[in-house]
């Protein structure tokens, strides 16, 4: 094999207390598909970001063609040959195809050449076998065309390096086919690769090497025909559960939500499962499996197409946020800060937001005394740590603040929770204690959803646990039958199973 292009050598980052990346070595070669794979949080992004110049390394050092090198930003990464294609494509719909092509070029020039312009779009183009009118705007490009647009804007930048961040997240099977076509052409033509997908398919139809993050270190690095499924889904689950995640099991009661047939166009489609009182429902998946998507329409904040909802005995249709909660329903978001909680207000404000008008008089005037006496039951119920309710929430940990979120919430007394990523972003201690909240409501006769990417919370936490791909229900397991590599198994579309076969 030849020499490396690339080399990176003991990269380390450091997020706060979260440990991104931990002493990373990589190499990547001319005229290879380098997979990259890792569950959510395994650091793949933050080694990207490092690359491209978003962020800085703590440590460790970059060689490109036997030279030491700092990417300081994207025009660092840009003079070395390093691009980046995401899966969703950065494209201005304003523009047509050739000045999309060709807007990254810092030499342009202040007078454009528009001849020569259009004859080097066609050209590379040409060299790609993509059939695209140059001049036409992108505004009614296709997805796969749109990735054809960055790529060509790669190439355009005589790239050397090309990343692919799930590029076929959002294509279907013959735009996939179509953008495998060219990822087989660039390596012809000598250029590096670096292929990160959470599809099994395409990783061994398209990988000459596999690599294997988690927890933020490198787990393993062999060529395609060495490695199975299997062992990479192995070693990107290999970690152990943590001893203070566990599930109190209590009785569970009557049948408090079931959804049939449950399909938002282009999102998701045919989803099928009950929750009965005190019990948590477990929803795993990778990222763009729909898993948020469905507790958004539980919610009414992106309500579903068709199909049909059930709660509490009755047939309802859920059109908006007031009327899930009307109904007893309460949405615990993933997005705290941006969507949750209102950081500049205190943590009496935001607990008693929800029912606001509870807490008017006649006159419109604030009850202060009761906002004050619900919002300090709710700080002693749940431990949030804080001299007084006045405290304004931004000044809280990640942890505290989740508490907050809940109280929020739960101060409706909900007969359905949802909640989406409950601990992420937050210590160990807390995660701890919101673990032991969750017993508690679950105790109570709750009936809850958890939505989580982290999968030894999933199976420590659930009664049952519904996995999803793609917008598709591959299947619900059992608390007791689920394990890492059986979840994720699913989760990559290596099983197809019917709820059948999985409860």
């Amino acid at each position: 094999m030849t020499k490396p292009i690339l080399s990176i050598q003991d990269i380390s980052k450091r997020f706060g207390s979260t440990q991104a990346l931990d002493s990373v070595s990589l190499d990547f070669y001319p005229g290879e598909v380098h997979a990259l794979l890792g569950e959510n949080g395994a650091g793949k992004s933050t080694l990207i970001k490092i690359l491209t110049g978003i962020y800085q390394a703590d440590s460790g050092s970059i060689t490109f063609e036997d030279r030491p090198i700092v990417v300081r930003n994207s025009f660092d990464a840009q003079g070395h040959g390093i691009a980046a294609i995401h899966q969703e494509p950065m494209i201005f719909p304003d523009l047509n195809v050739a000045e999309n092509i060709f807007i990254s070029h810092r030499n342009r020039g202040q007078i454009v050449n528009w001849r020569k312009m259009y004859a080097d779009a066609e050209e590379i183009l040409s060299r790609l076998d993509i059939s695209l009118d140059v001049r036409s705007p992108a505004l009614g490009l296709t997805l796969a065309s749109q990735q054809a647009v960055e790529i060509a804007k790669a190439i355009s930048l005589d790239v050397k390096v090309l990343i692919m961040d799930e590029p076929t997240a959002s294509l279907s099977a013959h735009e996939s086919e179509q953008l495998f076509k060219l990822v087989r052409s660039l390596r012809q033509q000598g250029v590096s690769i670096v292929y990160i997908s959470h599809r099994m398919e395409e990783v061994f139809a398209l990988g000459d090497r596999v690599s294997v993050l988690r927890d933020g270190k490198l787990i393993s690095t062999a060529p395609a025909s060495e490695v199975t499924p299997e062992a990479a889904i192995s070693d990107m689950v290999g970690r152990q559960l943590g001893d203070t995640i566990t599930r109190t099991d209590n009785e569970r009661g009557e049948t408090r939500l079931v959804v049939s047939n449950l399909t938002k166009n282009n999102v998701f489609k045919d989803v099928n499962f009950e929750v009965k009182a005190g019990e948590v429902l477990g929803f795993a998946g990778l990222v763009g499996s729909g898993r948020t998507d469905v507790g958004l329409a539980l919610f009414g904040i992106a309500p579903a197409d068709s199909g049909s909802i059930a709660f509490a005995g009755e047939t309802v249709n859920i059109r908006s946020p007031q009327q899930a909660v009307g109904l007893g329903i309460a949405y615990v978001t993933e997005d705290r800060r941006g969507l949750g909680l209102s950081m500049p207000m205190s943590i009496q404000s935001n607990i008693t937001l929800p029912l606001l008008q509870k807490y008017l008089t006649r006159l419109g005037l604030l009850k202060t005394n009761d906002e004050r006496d619900t919002a300090e039951s709710f700080r002693k119920r749940l431990n949030i740590r804080t001299p007084n309710v006045d405290t304004v929430v931004g000044n809280l940990s990640g942890g505290n603040q989740q508490k907050v979120m809940l109280s929020k919430w739960l101060n409706i007394k909900p007969k359905l929770l949802i909640l989406d990523e409950p601990t992420r972003g937050i210590d160990v201690g807390a995660k701890a204690e919101v673990h032991q909240i969750i017993n508690e409501l679950a105790a109570e006769g709750i009936a809850i959803i958890m939505i989580s990417s982290d999968l030894p919370e999933v199976l420590a936490m659930s009664d049952r646990i519904l996995v999803m791909r793609e917008g598709r229900q591959m299947g619900i397991f059992s608390g007791e039958s689920a394990s890492q590599e059986s979840v994720m198994t699913a989760a990559m579309g290596q099983a197809n199973l019917s709820l059948g076969e999985a409860v």
